[in-house]
């Protein structure tokens, strides 16, 4: 398997979902705004959309993975098929109950997580309301990441990263279409949540059954392989989801500050979230089911090229793009999200956000590269003393931070934290002699330094002053946007070929 042919064809996918994403915030945010009751979806689908990336996409693809690998390499297809099916099971049972216990206590979830929306009756009985309409959002979820965790394991890695789209679509057309048939309006985005969560699951289970690992009610507790993931997966919750700890808990002090402000976190999360996910997640998918392999292998030496292939690749993509979020941050947010409803103030404050959250891309994104080297190898107490440490450090910034910075204050801890989780998780796996850095690490990062140079030049001097961009015509907008990402590729990937870099140095197979 070309692991860059598969990291574009992901990330090709993960770009129609990420457009398709902004397109949806583009609606929400013209149609609702930026104020109390997008306060109140945000927290709702933040609750169940925590729990998602904690438990499905998180602990439990990253023990059920590597536990899959290992059965499939040493166990034979019987053993392998049994192991499908009763982890099914009981993934299954387990969340129903999950999905109905947050439905009964939604009021004390929103008490507990917004405990600033209580003083406003209105606003925490919609934000309960929503929450218990999207909660069984963890349930569709997290057996959507089950089919794709098999469906990556089987190397099939498209049709897992298209599935977003789908969530995308529902919200767009509920929002668009059906909102002025809800009193009030917003409940249909609540809605839309469980519409894509159900298309998700609906999608990926005929490409199971094609090739024979359509999961069976096989309700047997005492099996190894269940007991393992589940062993795995306990302490994995903090392990690899620190980041998402610290977004709800920043959910909670925000829900103090001013109105508006979990909105603007939440569309400057989403403009991070939007290279995190095209490069993160992609080399996430692609990387863990290839290092669990090799380690199943007991290849050493691949392993760790592995892991070198990933973070090269990741700081010379991240690096610009962390970059061009924050010189690029108002003519971004008000091409996209300057409409309608959203305001001026809404742009400048979401802007100060940003720009805080770009400060940490590049960690965000490292950190997805350095905890599949311990998951690949069933290490779960390593990554989660890691954790531990960054989840700490992080509510110590925020306190340092909220009373000066206000809500980019909450945006830069978590920033700031994950540079420093990637950190730890990098010296970790050398202190264990599980990564061996390739040759040539000096001369690659000087080239990256006088292109990271070339581009900033670029950008400032075409970009112009951010108040022009604020009161300029849209489709002017757009077009200037367009000329300057264009010109910032252009400046950035000229100046690497000019200093030697090729594409065939980056092509390997896994």
């Amino acid at each position: 398997m070309n692991l860059l042919r598969t990291l574009a064809t992901v990330s090709g996918m993960t770009l129609l979902s990420r457009l398709l994403g902004f397109v949806r915030d583009f609606v929400i945010a013209r149609s609702f705004g930026a104020g109390a009751m997008t306060d109140a979806f945000f927290v709702a689908f933040r609750l169940p959309n925590l729990l998602r990336r904690l438990f499905a996409e998180g602990a439990f693809s990253q023990a059920f993975v590597p536990v899959l690998a290992e059965y499939r390499a040493r166990c034979g297809e019987m053993a392998t098929r049994t192991l499908i099916d009763r982890v099914a099971t009981w993934l299954f049972l387990i969340l129903v109950v999950v999905s109905a216990l947050g439905m009964v206590t939604a009021p004390i979830l929103i008490a507990v997580f917004a405990p600033g929306f209580v003083a406003d009756a209105d606003k925490f009985q919609l934000t309960v309301q929503l929450t218990r309409i999207t909660f069984p959002y963890i349930l569709f979820m997290s057996l959507v990441a089950l089919a794709a965790g098999i469906l990556n394991t089987w190397s099939r890695f498209t049709l897992p990263a298209f599935t977003p789209v789908l969530l995308n679509l529902s919200m767009i057309g509920m929002a668009l279409f059906a909102a002025p048939w809800f009193e009030p309006p917003i409940l249909a985005l609540g809605w839309a949540v469980v519409i894509g969560g159900t298309l998700q699951l609906g999608i990926q289970l005929p490409a199971l059954a094609r090739i024979g690992l359509l999961p069976r009610f096989d309700p047997v507790w005492r099996d190894a392989g269940v007991r393992r993931i589940l062993k795995l997966m306990a302490p994995a919750v903090l392990g690899v989801s620190v980041s998402q700890v610290s977004l709800l808990i920043n959910t909670i002090f925000a829900s103090f500050l001013e109105s508006g402000s979990v909105s603007w976190l939440y569309y400057a999360d989403r403009m991070m979230e939007f290279p995190a996910g095209l490069l993160g997640a992609a080399l996430g998918t692609i990387l863990l089911p290839s290092l669990a392999r090799t380690h199943a292998r007991g290849e050493t030496t691949e392993f760790s090229a592995l892991l070198d292939w990933g973070l090269r690749l990741t700081l010379m993509l991240t690096l610009p793009a962390a970059l061009a979020l924050a010189l690029l941050a108002v003519p971004l947010l008000a091409t996209l999200f300057q409409h309608g409803a959203f305001t001026v103030t809404d742009v400048l404050r979401t802007r100060e956000a940003l720009v805080a959250y770009s400060i940490g891309l590049s960690g965000l994104i490292l950190v997805k590269v350095l905890a599949p080297g311990f998951y690949a190898r069933q290490d779960i107490r390593t990554p989660v003393k890691i954790a531990l440490v960054t989840l700490a450090l992080t509510q110590l910034m925020n306190l340092a931070f909220i009373g000066w910075l206000k809500h980019a204050g909450l945006a830069l801890s978590i920033g700031l934290a994950s540079c420093v989780n990637a950190g730890l998780l990098w010296r970790g796996l050398r202190q264990r002699g599980v990564y061996l850095p390739q040759p040539g690490w000096g001369g690659f990062l000087l080239k990256l330094g006088v292109a990271l140079v070339v581009l900033a030049a670029v950008l400032w001097f075409f970009s112009g002053a951010d108040v022009h961009w604020l009161v300029m015509p849209g489709r002017q907008r757009l077009t200037q946007l367009g000329f300057l990402v264009g010109a910032g590729m252009f400046s950035y990937f000229a100046t690497l070929g000019l200093l030697g870099f090729r594409l065939k140095d980056f092509r390997r197979r896994g």
